[in-house]
């Protein structure tokens, strides 16, 4: 039941922080859920529970989303992903743990810095294939997509747009691999589905939030709870 409840309320604040800026729900969940249980298993059930929210958002927001930059990043990310899914089973689960809070912190020093990357065919193709990697490895693959979107300069409704659009394909992507990998059970189905309601709850609230907000406050918000998610999942090693 701790477990279960744990989840619920990792989601629901994954689903907010996703509404509200686009990115965050990987990043928020996956920590947190490996101090609740196993990396590998946060990893996956981070996936099972976040893909109706990006398969949603990306349907609403079509109009504003590139979808000829989606798909490209999803196609070479499908070249990173053999990679990433060998990290993942193979890996021992405080690697996993490090490589989550690696990620995360990386996250919070590109956007707390504006970094910006090269966007020409070579640098986004690198993008891709290191989402893949993150994608089945860590399950957090938004902070290249990030910075790459930062340096196209799209306006927020095209960021976020254009996120969801890539992050359904990629969900897709690693969820095909997670099966084919072995690494779904129906424990994890269990969890999955229990924490499944959370999902539209932390949307609702979040989109309501999300043309009200000071872009610059949901900015610091975002940057502390990404620190705090990172140290989650450090600490979970000591347990």
């Amino acid at each position: 039941m701790v477990v279960l409840l744990s989840a619920f309320g990792i989601v629901l604040l994954g689903a907010f922080a996703q509404a509200v800026s686009g990115f965050g729900y990987a990043l928020l969940t996956v920590p947190l859920l490996t101090a609740a249980i196993d990396p590998r298993s946060a990893v996956v059930l981070s996936a099972l529970t976040g893909i109706g929210l990006t398969l949603t958002t990306a349907v609403r927001e079509r109009a504003y989303a590139r979808w000829r930059m989606a798909a490209a990043l999803n196609v070479t990310a499908l070249l990173g992903l053999p990679a990433g899914l060998l990290v993942l089973a193979y890996a021992p689960e405080w690697l996993l743990s490090v490589l989550i809070a690696v990620v995360v912190l990386g996250c919070v020093a590109l956007v707390g810095s504006r970094a910006r990357i090269r966007t020409g065919r070579l640098g986004l193709g690198a993008v891709g294939v290191l989402v893949g990697v993150l994608t089945a490895a860590t399950g957090t693959n938004g902070p290249p997509l990030v910075a790459a979107f930062h340096s196209l300069g799209y306006d927020p409704r095209t960021f976020r747009a254009t996120l969801a659009a890539t992050f359904s394909g990629t969900g897709l992507i690693g969820l095909a691999g997670f099966l084919l990998a072995g690494q779904v059970h129906a424990e994890l189905v269990w969890i999955s589905l229990a924490a499944l309601p959370a999902v539209p709850l932390g949307w609702w609230l979040g989109n309501r939030l999300f043309h009200r907000i000071a872009p610059v406050v949901f900015r610091r918000i975002v940057l502390f709870g990404l620190l705090g998610s990172a140290g989650a999942a450090l600490a979970s090693l000591a347990g």
